[in-house]
């Protein structure tokens, strides 16, 4: 279980911003091969250029947020808006009215394939991770209960999970209510969005 009171806050890459890291992947001591953070957008702001990296944002809170760059304006808008774009892309985010807070998954392109579901939660839950990949859910309303032991870990709202499989698949089950976001992340290229 990663608790919302235990990411670490931190500068973005080029410093124009503040993130809050929930989890990254990579081999022990080197550069991640995926990350999930939560990017706090208060002003316009150029996002950071991430070379070799593909990223999808999603809104998890405020009035909307603008992604501008070369190609065009995307706009996510409320409630979950969302968007996958190349990390090389200039991007610069612009809150569309007052500060939001947006789900930020990256992974490096040809290692890493990556896939971002919003599901509702209701009842039960099994996540299968296949040998060699990682799945994080990440509780955006809610509450739910990890596990089949009493009492089992409670995630909150704004609390994350980690099921990840070494040599042999791994589960998890989770019980409650509310809305999840759902990476599954494996070797190789993204699946389908």
């Amino acid at each position: 279980m990663l608790p919302a009171n235990g990411y670490r806050r931190e500068r973005w890459h080029n410093g124009a911003g503040w993130t809050r890291e929930i989890a990254r992947g990579g081999a022990p001591g080197g550069a991640w091969d995926w990350r999930v953070s939560i990017a706090e957008i208060e002003a316009p702001a150029e996002f950071s250029r991430f070379d070799g990296v593909d990223r999808e944002q999603v809104l998890l809170s405020g009035g909307g947020l603008a992604l501008e760059s070369a190609t065009g304006t995307v706009r996510l808008e409320p409630p979950h808006g969302r968007h996958r774009y190349p990390g090389e892309e200039g991007v610069r985010g612009v809150p569309i009215d007052g500060p939001v807070h947006a789900f930020n998954l990256m992974w490096r392109r040809g290692r890493i394939g990556a896939t971002l579901w919003h599901r509702p939660l209701v009842g039960s839950m099994v996540l299968f991770a296949e040998p060699g990949s990682t799945w994080l859910l990440y509780l955006m309303a809610g509450q739910a209960r990890v596990g089949t032991g009493t009492p089992g870990a409670l995630l909150e709202a704004g609390d994350s999970m980690l099921v990840r499989a070494g040599a042999d698949r791994a589960s998890q089950r989770l019980d409650g209510h509310g809305e999840a976001l759902l990476a599954r992340l494996s070797p190789g290229p993204a699946g389908p969005q």
